[in-house]
C-alpha cells in the first residue's frame, strides 16, 4: 500500500472517530438532514423522469406499444442490475462516500444527455433515439450503483448504541422516498403536457426538472461532506461468497473417488474458507432457493408504468375541476403505500393475531402476490370494457366502411352483394359501426349501387386491406355524388382528440380549433383529421372570404374522432357533428381498485419479503440478500420485455396470462415454503461451540418440515 493511500484511510479513520454534531440536543447526527435532502431529490429525479417514459417513446421517438413495453422494463431491469456492481465498488474499492458522489455525477450526466435528446431542433430522430438510450444507460449506472450505498451511508452515520434513533432514521429515509415519488409523479406529467415548447408536449422542459433535482441532491450531498462519518472499504462479502462456492465447486470436481464424502457440497470449500463461513453460506442459500419464484411478482408489478399508462390514455380522465394525465396515475402506488403500511402494521396484522391465526412471513409473501393477481384480474376487466370503443383495425384481405349520408333524405347502398348496410340510412344521422368489407386480395374494385329518391346511381370504387374508409354521400342538383375518404381509427395516446371537417358551403373556410388551423376546399371538401385537446370548443371561428362566422362544436371528448359538416344557412354556418370513433367512455377511477390491490400486495409481499430474509441471513450476508432481492425485480423486468415483445397477445389475454403465471409461481412458491424451516442467525455462535456445533450436525440431518431444537431457531417467525 502506498504513501498516499495510508494518509487517506488515516484520515478515513479519524473521520468515523469523531462524533458528528447532533440536531437540536438529540441523538440524531446533523449529517442526515443532508443524505434525507440528497435521498428525496434523488427519488423525485428518478420517478419524474421514469413515469414519462412509455409516453415519450411512443409519441416523441414515435415507437409502438410493444417497443416501448421492451426499451421501458429494459431500463428498469438494468437500474436492478447495477446496484451489485456498485456495492462491490463501494465495499472493495473506493467505499460509500466516493461512490455516492462519482456515480452521481455519472447520474446527472445521463439525465443532461436526456433532456437534450427531448429538444426537436436538435437533430433527427435517430438523433434523439441515440442521445435518449446513451441518457438512459447512464442513469441506470448512477440511480442502481448508489442504491444501495445511500441508505447504508445513512446508518453509518450513528453511534453503535443510538439503535432507536437509526431505525427512526430509516422510516424517515423510506417517506422521503415516497414524497420524491408521489410529488414527482405528479409534477412532471403536468410539465410535460400543459406547458406548450417547441409546438408539442414539452418533454424537454419535463425531463429537465428531474436532472436539475439531481444536481441538487448532489450538491446537496457534497455540502454535507465536512459532517459525515466515513467509513473505509472494508472488502465486498458478496465477492467473498462467489470466491468460497467457485472454489468449493472446483475442489468437487477435481476430488477423485477415493476422497471422503462430504455432507454439502459446500464443505468441499473447507480447505481454503472458514466453517463459519461456509455455514453462513448455507444458510443464505436456503434463502435465496425461495428467491426463485419471485421475478413473476415484480413482472406484475413494474407494468404500473407501462401497460397501465398505455391502459390509461385510453379512458375518460375527466376529475371534475381538473383533467388527470395518463402518467399520473402511478402516483397512487407510493400515496397508498404512505396510508397502507400503518394501516397493515397497527390493524390488519394484529387483528389477523387475535384470531388466532399463525400469519407467518412466508404466508404474508404469498398473499400478496395472490393480491397482485387479483389487481391483474381487475385490470382484465377494466381493459375489455376500455376496447369496446376502439375500433379494430382490419386484418389483411379486408377493410372497414362506414357511410356518412349528407343528402336532405334517405338512401340505401348496396355492396356488390355483400349484404352490408340492409337497412336505409338517414340524413345526417351518425354512422353505424364500421363494417367490415371482403377483398380478393391486397385491393378491390367494388361496385357501389346507392338508390336515392327511387333512382339508381352505380360507382366503381377501389378499397385497399387493412384500411378504414368513409363513404361520403351528398346532393348535387339532382344527382347523388359520393367521396371515398380513409380514415384514421386509432385512438390518440395523449387522450386527444381528432377532427375533420367536410364544407357544404361554395366557398372555401379556414377553421380554428384549439390551435389548429384547418382549410377546407369548397363544394363539399374534406379537411385531414387532425388532434385537438380534449375541451368545450363553443365558439370556433371560421373565415370565409372576408365573412366571420362562429360554431359551436360542443365537447370534443378523449379518444373520439368526430367529422363535422359545415352546412351554410342565410348569414351563418351549421356544424352538424358525427361521431366516427366513439370517446373514451370508462372513467380513469376504475384503474383505483387495481392499483389498491397492487399496492396492498407490494406491503405484504415486499416489505415483507425484506424483513424475512434479513431475519433469517447472518449480519454480514444482508448485503448479499439485498444485492439478489434487487435482481429479482431486474429478471421480473426481463420477464415483461420477453412476453411483450414474443407473445404478441390482445393486451386483455396478456394480463389474464400475467394473473394465472402469478398464481401458478404462488403455488410453488407456498409449497417451497411449507418446507421452509425458520432460523435464528444470531445464534450462529452457538453453533460453533462444540456441543451446539455437535446437535446441529444432527439436526441437519432431520427432515425439511420437521422442527428444529430451540437452541438454534427461533420458535417466533413473526419478524
Amino acid at each position: 500500500m502506498d504513501k498516499k493511500t495510508d494518509i487517506i484511510q488515516e484520515s478515513d479513520e479519524k473521520t468515523k472517530a469523531k462524533h458528528s454534531p447532533k440536531l437540536c440536543g438529540t441523538n440524531y447526527p446533523v449529517s442526515i438532514a443532508f443524505i434525507v435532502v440528497n435521498e428525496f431529490c434523488e427519488r423525485f429525479s428518478y420517478y419524474g423522469m421514469k413515469a414519462l417514459l412509455t409516453l415519450y417513446f411512443m409519441n416523441y421517438l414515435h415507437w409502438d406499444k410493444n417497443l416501448s413495453t421492451v426499451v421501458y422494463h429494459a431500463f428498469s431491469s438494468l437500474c436492478y442490475f447495477t446496484p451489485v456492481l456498485g456495492a462491490i465498488i463501494a465495499d472493495s474499492w473506493l467505499g460509500k462516500f466516493r461512490t455516492i458522489i462519482y456515480l452521481s455525477i455519472v447520474y446527472v450526466i445521463g439525465h443532461v444527455v436526456k433532456s437534450v435528446g427531448a429538444i426537436p431542433i436538435l437533430g433527427d430522430n435517430t438523433m434523439h433515439i441515440v442521445l435518449s438510450l446513451t441518457g438512459l444507460v447512464l442513469i441506470a449506472i448512477g440511480t442502481g450503483g448508489i442504491k444501495p450505498c445511500v441508505s447504508a451511508f445513512g446508518g453509518d452515520q450513528f453511534e453503535e448504541e443510538h439503535v432507536e434513533e437509526r431505525r427512526k432514521f430509516f422510516s424517515i429515509f423510506y417517506m422521503s422516498i415516497n414524497a420524491g415519488s408521489v410529488l414527482s409523479t405528479i409534477i412532471t406529467p403536468i410539465l410535460r403536457g400543459d406547458v406548450q415548447c417547441f409546438d408539442g408536449d414539452c418533454y424537454a422542459l419535463a425531463f429537465g426538472v428531474p436532472a436539475a433535482l439531481m444536481l441538487i441532491a448532489l450538491v446537496v450531498f457534497i455540502a454535507g461532506s465536512s459532517l459525515y462519518k466515513k467509513s473505509p472499504p472494508e472488502g465486498n462479502v458478496l465477492l467473498d461468497v462467489c470466491r468460497c462456492m467457485a472454489f468449493a465447486v472446483k475442489n468437487r470436481w477435481r476430488s477423485s473417488k477415493t476422497d471422503p464424502k462430504r455432507a454439502h457440497w459446500l464443505d468441499w470449500a473447507e480447505e481454503k474458507f472458514s466453517k463459519r463461513l461456509i455455514q453462513e453460506i448455507k444458510m443464505v442459500l436456503r434463502v435465496l432457493l425461495l428467491y426463485i419464484p419471485l421475478p413473476m411478482f415484480w413482472a406484475l408489478f413494474d407494468q404500473q408504468g407501462s401497460r397501465w399508462t398505455l391502459q390509461a390514455t385510453r379512458m375518460n380522465l375527466d376529475s371534475g375541476p381538473f383533467v388527470l394525465k395518463p402518467d399520473q396515475m402511478q402516483m397512487l402506488n407510493a400515496l397508498l403505500i404512505l396510508v397502507f403500511v400503518p394501516i397493515f402494521d397497527m390493524g390488519v396484522y394484529p387483528l389477523i393475531g387475535l384470531c388466532k391465526i399463525n400469519f407467518t412471513p412466508l404466508k404474508k409473501m404469498a398473499t400478496g402476490m395472490i393480491l397482485a393477481a387479483l389487481a391483474f384480474v381487475a385490470a382484465t376487466i377494466v381493459e375489455v370494457n376500455v376496447i369496446k370503443t376502439v375500433v379494430e383495425a382490419p386484418p389483411a384481405g379486408e377493410s372497414l366502411l362506414q357511410i356518412l349520408n349528407l343528402a336532405d333524405g334517405e338512401v340505401r347502398v348496396t355492396i356488390s352483394e355483400t349484404g352490408l348496410f340492409p337497412d336505409p340510412i338517414k340524413p345526417y344521422e351518425d354512422p353505424w359501426e364500421y363494417q367490415r368489407l371482403p377483398l380478393n386480395g391486397k385491393s378491390q374494385n367494388h361496385t357501389v349501387k346507392i338508390k336515392y329518391d327511387a333512382v339508381d346511381f352505380n360507382y366503381v370504387l377501389s378499397f385497399h386491406e387493412q384500411k378504414a374508409y368513409s363513404l361520403i354521400l351528398h346532393k348535387d342538383i339532382a344527382n347523388i355524388e359520393c367521396k371515398l375518404v380513409e380514415d384514421l381509427i386509432e385512438k390518440s395516446e395523449k387522450g386527444d382528440a381528432f377532427v375533420r371537417f367536410v364544407n357544404a358551403n361554395n366557398k372555401g373556410l379556414n377553421v380554428t380549433v384549439g390551435g389548429q388551423d384547418f382549410q377546407v376546399a369548397p363544394a363539399f371538401g374534406i379537411s385531414p383529421s387532425r388532434s385537438v385537446v380534449r375541451a368545450q370548443y363553443s365558439d370556433v371561428k371560421c373565415m370565409s372570404d372576408q365573412n366571420q362566422y362562429s360554431v359551436d362544436l360542443g365537447l370534443l371528448d378523449f379518444g373520439a374522432s368526430y367529422t363535422v359538416i359545415l352546412e351554410p344557412v342565410p348569414n351563418e354556418l351549421v356544424a352538424r357533428k358525427m361521431e366516427d370513433v366513439h370517446a373514451n367512455n370508462v372513467h380513469i377511477a376504475w384503474q383505483v381498485p387495481q392499483y389498491a390491490l397492487i399496492t396492498a400486495g407490494e406491503v405484504m409481499f415486499s416489505i415483507t419479503g425484506l424483513e424475512f430474509s434479513y431475519s433469517q441471513a447472518p449480519a454480514n450476508m444482508k448485503s448479499v440478500l439485498q444485492a439478489v432481492w434487487l435482481m429479482t425485480v431486474a429478471f421480473g423486468n426481463v420477464i415483461v420485455l420477453i412476453v411483450a415483445e414474443g407473445a404478441g397477445l390482445q393486451q386483455w389475454v396478456e394480463f389474464v396470462l400475467f394473473a394465472a403465471l402469478l398464481v401458478a409461481v404462488c403455488l410453488i412458491f407456498s409449497i417451497m415454503a411449507h418446507f421452509y424451516t425458520y432460523v435464528n442467525p444470531d445464534r450462529l455462535d452457538e453453533m460453533f461451540s462444540e456441543d451446539a456445533f455437535d446437535d446441529n450436525e444432527k439436526n441437519s440431518k432431520r427432515h425439511p418440515g420437521q422442527e428444529v431444537p430451540l437452541k438454534n431457531v427461533s420458535r417466533n417467525t413473526r419478524i
